[in-house]
């Protein structure tokens, strides 16, 4: 159940497989004799220094996958890489926890939700705990049809029923961890009890005449950076950039949402179009490898959020195994860099893209 709650998405799953299909049937060429003695994979991301193009993007519940270290793993991994890391807004650790372990760039997500009260709170939260910037996404009026789940009777927190408990029985080390730590729930809202699980909370929550009236609230009630999260049409990013926004994020939830939708990498360019340089471009949904990253960079986003790569990574091992996930993705992004023969980020431009297969 687990392990389907990762790698699942919406409905059929079209999206999900798309997102990385699309990515797939992307041609990259090269410069030849070009000196790629030495690869530079630094960045700027939101006012924040990285040192790749690539950083942590926010899941919810961590500890879900690792019940004992969860969202202090991934923060303290990605901390080491040297990149940012976004916590989110119904993580199961609180971000006084995750501050305490990542003295590095921090972003927190959010939703603006019916209880503004409780966005509040969460925002001033999140300012004195040292997060620099807000994720605001936009994406998740109701909650996505994610049909594995229910197949595996799967809630936040786990319950038990004959089939969580007869596949806990199969993996008793995962079955002890969770026994033997706290319940597994959303820690930023500890006092509030949430008996319909996750995706009841969600749906409670959740504004459902949420406009971009609301967007500007937000954009109001932050001093710091802010990035609009799950645009897909360049008229949504023309308007995050008339709030003020200063990054759109190009995202379909990782197909988790609306299914059939099309790829994030193939809504790209439209909307690195329609923002002209506006505001920085950040992708997600369907990246796996580090020539995804080339290939997002090149079509023009200023970044990539990394998911499914790094929540493998946490399942199997833990911190180590989200930082052996960041090991990877770093080595192919810059054998890719090299084999395209373009040392540094900015050199990463369209002209790597061969356009045979592109619409």
């Amino acid at each position: 159940m687990v392990f389907d709650y990762i790698d699942g998405g919406a409905d059929n799953e079209e999206t999900l497989k798309r997102n990385v299909s699309r990515f797939q049937d992307i041609e990259l060429t090269w410069d030849a004799l070009a000196n790629v003695a030495e690869i530079d994979t630094r960045t700027t991301i939101m006012g924040a220094t990285s040192a790749s193009p690539f950083f942590i993007s926010p899941t919810a519940t961590s500890r879900l996958f690792h019940p004992r270290a969860g969202e202090l793993a991934v923060a303290r991994a990605a901390q080491a890489a040297g990149v940012p890391y976004a916590c989110s807004t119904l993580a199961s650790t609180s971000v006084e926890d995750i501050a305490a372990v990542n003295s590095g760039t921090k972003w927190f997500q959010v939703y603006v939700w019916k209880d503004r009260e409780l966005v509040k709170d969460m925002l001033a939260r999140a300012k004195t705990a040292g997060f620099s910037a807000i994720i605001l996404t936009v994406d998740v009026p109701v909650a996505g049809n994610r049909e594995r789940d229910g197949a595996n009777d799967f809630t936040i927190p786990p319950r038990v029923t004959w089939r969580t408990a007869t596949q806990a029985l199969a993996a008793p080390g995962y079955l002890w961890n969770l026994m033997t730590t706290p319940e597994i729930r959303p820690a930023n809202f500890a006092r509030i009890r949430i008996d319909g699980g996750l995706i009841g909370f969600i749906n409670e929550q959740f504004d459902r005449t949420v406009t971009w009236a609301d967007a500007r609230w937000l954009r109001e009630n932050w001093d710091g950076k802010l990035a609009i999260k799950g645009i897909s049409t360049p008229e949504d990013a023309q308007r995050c950039v008339g709030i003020g926004a200063d990054a759109v994020w190009v995202s379909n939830h990782g197909g988790r949402q609306l299914d059939t939708a099309p790829a994030s990498i193939d809504t790209l360019p439209g909307i690195v179009e329609a923002v002209a340089g506006k505001a920085e471009i950040i992708l997600d949904s369907g990246v796996r490898r580090g020539s995804d990253v080339v290939k997002a960079l090149a079509l023009g986003a200023n970044a990539v959020a990394l998911g499914r790569a790094y929540l493998y990574g946490l399942a199997a091992g833990g911190e180590a195994g989200v930082r052996r996930a960041l090991e990877i993705m770093d080595s192919e992004l810059r054998r890719t860099m090299a084999l395209c023969g373009r040392a540094r980020i900015s050199a990463l431009t369209s002209d790597l893209v061969f356009r045979r297969t592109l619409p």
